[in-house]
């Protein structure tokens, strides 16, 4: 279910923030006690979200819901309830590092194959100088229990949590109070960015909103993924034209 004050994209709730007000929001959160997780979803996880039930409400049920995809933003205009901002993720994520860095926050690296997380750990220590890494753990791990008590004895304040949609989304609700950290933030394939063994798209693609484009040029192997977005197009359509015909 959609929380009251998101905007409602094909039933997958959006706060309404540039990255100036997001950012603002995640740093309140990782002060604030208790777990919090934020979920970043694209058009295929919105249709990830429509097909799988348990998705859709790990996804409403977030603490902040901010638009990764250009094709949400398109498909919000569609609607008739624009978004202010796309809002990628892994800029979001690393939004947050200068403020942990002034406050002594850490952070712990969960996901990708091995020794990725601990390459991602070191880069973004050499480039924000003071930033604590609490710990590091692969996402090749079968129960979850001893990776949570791992984060929970690191004392780790946040965790970048990099499984892909929509296994980190229903990792971060079920397990974010067992971990002990305040900030839980689902960023998919970022590690592997920070790391600096996949590139993100040149800033021209990005400008365009054709990030989605390189990844394919790249890798062709995500054609069927790809497939969702006009599909979530269609639906957006098709939803539009629902509303003007009450």
């Amino acid at each position: 279910m959609v929380k009251q004050g998101r905007i409602d994209v094909l039933g997958v709730g959006f706060d309404n923030l540039t990255m100036a007000e997001a950012l603002a929001e995640g740093a309140r959160l990782m002060s604030e006690a208790g777990a919090h997780y934020v979920v970043t979803p694209n058009p295929e996880i919105v249709e990830v979200c429509r097909e799988n039930p348990d998705a859709g409400r790990a996804v409403n049920g977030a603490d902040l819901v901010i638009a990764d995809g250009v094709g949400v933003i398109y498909g919000a205009r569609l609607l008739g309830t624009p978004l202010k901002q796309r809002l990628p993720g892994i800029e979001f994520a690393e939004g947050l590092l200068p403020e942990m860095v002034q406050t002594g926050k850490s952070l712990y690296l969960l996901g990708a194959k091995p020794g990725i997380a601990e390459q991602a750990a070191e880069n973004l220590c050499r480039k924000y100088p003071g930033l604590r890494i609490a710990g590091t753990h692969d996402g090749y791990f079968q129960e979850d229990g001893p990776v949570t008590e791992a984060i929970r004895a690191s004392g780790a304040d946040v965790v970048f949590v990099c499984f892909g949609a929509p296994k980190q989304e229903l990792w971060m609700e079920k397990n974010g109070a067992a971990t002990g950290a305040h900030l839980l933030l689902g960023i998919g394939g970022s590690l592997d960015v920070f790391a600096g063994v996949v590139r993100r798209a040149p800033a021209v693609f990005s400008k365009l909103g054709l990030e989605w484009f390189y990844r394919l040029l790249k890798q062709p192997s995500r054609i069927g993924r790809m497939a969702r977005l006009p599909l979530f197009l269609v639906h957006a359509a098709l939803a539009r034209g629902s509303k003007k015909g009450r």
